[in-house]
């Protein structure tokens, strides 16, 4: 996209698709709307009887509905950098769907609630796999942080190159400094 400048100069705007992915309940949808600068699309629906014993609510009693196939944000980093968010649903029985939400993405944020780091577990996978650069944003739960980025790295067995980051997928200012740096860390990625 061209826009003319107040000086009459033209100006190239840059877009980039962003992929926020994790666990159920980790705050995926929390996350882009927090940061889109948009009212955020959500296809959630309404939790029924039919997921309990399949959607584990333990460390979210109060999650009364559930994404069904994405969120979508948008930001604008820079007047000339403008991002599009994703976000994934969590359950393993939506999974069909990430190859179609994931292409054409520079990166993922994948989300994590350390009190259940197993649930990021197919996610990093995919994201491994599919040699898509990502960072790990660990989402404080009432603020608390039990396990620090370096402690995760090594229970995930993730290598250097991947940040880690703590974050509250609530607060915007939290969630624009994780997709800096995914977006950095895709750069990176390009340039090696």
């Amino acid at each position: 996209m061209d826009f003319a400048s107040s000086n009459g100069a033209t100006r190239s705007t840059t877009s980039a698709k962003i992929v926020v992915a994790g666990g159920f309940g980790v705050g995926k949808t929390t996350f882009v709307g927090a940061v889109s600068e948009i009212n955020p699309l959500r296809t959630e629906a309404v939790m029924t009887s039919a997921s309990a014993g399949i959607d584990d609510l333990t460390h979210a009693p109060d999650k009364t509905t559930t994404t069904v196939a994405m969120d979508f944000g948008r930001i604008t980093l820079d007047e000339d950098l403008i991002l599009y968010l994703f976000g994934t649903p969590g359950q393993d029985r939506f999974w069909f769907m990430w190859d179609d939400l994931v292409r054409g993405a520079i990166g993922a944020v994948v989300l994590v609630d350390t009190r259940r780091l197993a649930d990021c577990f197919p996610a990093v996978d995919y994201f491994e796999n599919s040699g898509l650069p990502f960072v790990i944003a660990l989402n404080g739960f009432d603020g608390h942080q039990p396990y620090g980025p370096e402690e995760v790295r090594e229970a995930l067995q993730i290598g250097p190159e991947a940040p880690i980051i703590t974050t509250d997928a609530r607060n915007r200012g939290e969630a624009k400094s994780a997709l800096i740096t995914l977006v950095e860390h895709a750069l990176m990625a390009r340039l090696r």
